[in-house]
């Protein structure tokens, strides 16, 4: 299937999922949400034989979280949508969640590979894998509380559950970001490699999955 918003390969029992729209650092818009859980449907058909997935980012970021220029996207944000004003939690309840269970629920393991930013839902999706690894210079961004927003995306469920409670609410209240090196600290991320060697690193663990 041709996409325009991701891209998906399948090389030898791995399905290499990357977000690409660099130009916005991979801020998720209506026609990358769509395409992202086409993609997944596609990943779980039995006739592609992945067995794990490799999800990474195209350009100099991992996502940058939603895109708010996105009209259809900005329900979240309290955007509109085709001229009238969209309950806030639509696009969430419809779009993100459905599709980020539906990535914690594959019958196969999951490896992000964060390059750059991960930041609001693209922190999500980042750590929804069950192996996080990250380039040095990656860093991770709950940046609801700028925009005066709740973290979305399973954030608040995720994050008190790999890093505590404390370290959760820090992140949450103060949208500071949190280096790779300290992720790693913190036990969010499980290794940290060269910017130039992650994804060959990444590829290397999801082989051996």
């Amino acid at each position: 299937m041709a996409y325009q918003r991701i891209k998906l390969d399948f090389d030898d029992g791995i399905a290499i999922l990357k977000f690409n729209h660099p130009e916005v650092m991979n801020a998720i818009g209506a026609e990358m949400l769509g395409e992202l859980a086409e993609a997944v449907d596609e990943i779980k058909s039995a006739g592609t034989r992945a067995r794990c997935l490799l999800l990474t980012g195209e350009g100099r970021g991992f996502c940058a979280g939603a895109n708010l220029a996105d009209g259809r996207n900005a329900a979240s944000a309290g955007g509109a949508g085709t001229g009238e004003r969209r309950a806030s939690g639509d696009v969430l309840r419809k779009g993100y969640h459905p599709l980020l269970m539906e990535l914690r629920g594959l019958d196969m393991p999951m490896v992000s590979a964060v390059n750059g930013a991960a930041a609001g839902v693209g922190m999500s999706f980042a750590i929804a894998a069950d192996i996080v690894c990250a380039g040095k210079s990656a860093f991770f961004l709950q940046a609801f509380a700028k925009i005066g927003l709740v973290p979305d995306g399973g954030a608040t469920w995720l994050l008190p559950r790999l890093i505590g409670w404390g370290r959760a609410a820090e992140l949450s209240l103060l949208a500071d970001r949190l280096p790779a090196e300290k992720a790693r600290e913190w036990g969010l991320v499980n290794f940290v490699f060269e910017d130039a060697d992650l994804l060959r690193e990444a590829t290397k663990v999801a082989r051996r999955l």
